[in-house]
């Protein structure tokens, strides 16, 4: 597939969360046709898509994945298909492990038929560095062990080598791109950095967190769309397994003290137990080799940790963003 090749057909599955509403206009801005799947409900909401600027040049289908027969639908004359579609939750996948199969194992399942069947050129799948679990070496590269530490874990590797089965038995054109901890604004407070700032943003003088040891690779939503572009654009992806991230790490504590220095907070920090997940499925340790991305695409970070974060906290600081926020609540 040639390279920066405009008018070709895509659909984004999941465009309605965090990372797709933003890959969905990284698409528009670089000339695609695009299709953004959006999680059907009565509301006929389209979650974060109703923010965006380009939503006029996108055709947005409410649906579900983990219908087959709508799969094969939405995926007719598609050229390629950005997989992000499934349920993320570290904490609810404790609480509802069988709908972590259906969405994230049998979604998978669902598009890879699909794409087959209507001979798409690429297929995307977005997996996550949770597969590896805590490090037994850094930085993680691709060839790293899999370690299902939480059932969503469980379920992504599941999918993984869903994808990968069809590549190996059908040759379908699949790539398993394996974003680290991807943070930005529209970011769920589910996860730990929109949980700090939305807290401080909030005007609360003391603020709840969970374990603050752990190390993560964050990558800024910008940079982990412009791999994901750069990924689906490159032939040399094809069955490969690529992991997008910064290639360093940083501790919770320290991510918090940063948030703390940028908005010159006084904040201080309470425990709470609540937030802790159970002892052998917390990952201690998440640092990216992003070694082959580089070397298969040529592709570069274009945000520091402090350049991010200070986007990202201007955003949540207005008021108009804060308010979709429960700050008094744990987002599980």
């Amino acid at each position: 597939m040639a390279k920066n090749k405009k008018n070709n057909s895509v659909l984004v599955t999941g465009a309605d969360g965090f990372i797709g509403s933003h890959l969905t206009e990284l698409l528009v801005k670089s000339g695609f046709k695009v299709k953004a799947l959006s999680y059907y409900n009565s509301f006929n909401y389209w979650g974060w898509l109703e923010e965006i600027n380009c939503l006029k040049d996108i055709e947005v289908i409410p649906g579900d994945i983990r219908d087959p027969h709508f799969c094969k639908k939405i995926t007719k004359d598609v050229d390629i298909i950005f997989h992000l579609a499934a349920l993320i939750a570290i904490p609810y996948s404790y609480t509802s492990p069988d709908s972590y199969v259906d969405t994230n194992i049998r979604g998978t399942l669902n598009i890879c038929q699909a794409g087959m069947e209507n001979y798409c050129k690429k297929i995307i799948i977005t997996s996550t560095s949770e597969v590896y679990g805590t490090a037994r070496y850094v930085p993680i590269d691709e060839n790293h062990p899999l370690q299902a530490q939480s059932p969503y874990s469980a379920s992504k590797i599941g999918a993984d080598a869903m994808a990968m089965s069809f590549f190996n038995s059908f040759n379908l054109p699949v790539t398993i791109v394996r974003p680290f901890n991807t943070y930005g604004p529209r970011q769920s407070a589910r996860a730990v950095i929109p949980t700090i700032i939305s807290q401080i943003a909030s005007g609360k003088k003391s603020i709840y967190l969970g374990d603050t040891r752990p190390t993560r690779d964050f990558n800024f939503v910008k940079d982990t769309c412009k791999g994901f572009l750069e990924i689906a654009l490159n032939d040399k992806t094809n069955g490969e397994t690529i992991n997008i991230g910064s290639n360093s790490e940083i501790s919770i504590d320290e991510v918090y003290k940063l948030i703390k220095k940028i908005t010159k907070s006084n904040v201080h920090l309470i425990p709470d137990n609540n937030r802790l997940r159970p002892e052998k499925s917390e990952v201690f340790r998440l640092w990216c080799d992003n070694t082959k991305i580089k070397k298969l695409t040529g592709y570069k970070p274009d945000y520091s940790l402090e350049d991010g974060l200070k986007e990202t906290i201007d955003w949540f600081s207005r008021k108009e963003n804060l308010k979709k926020y429960k700050t008094n609540i744990y987002n599980v």
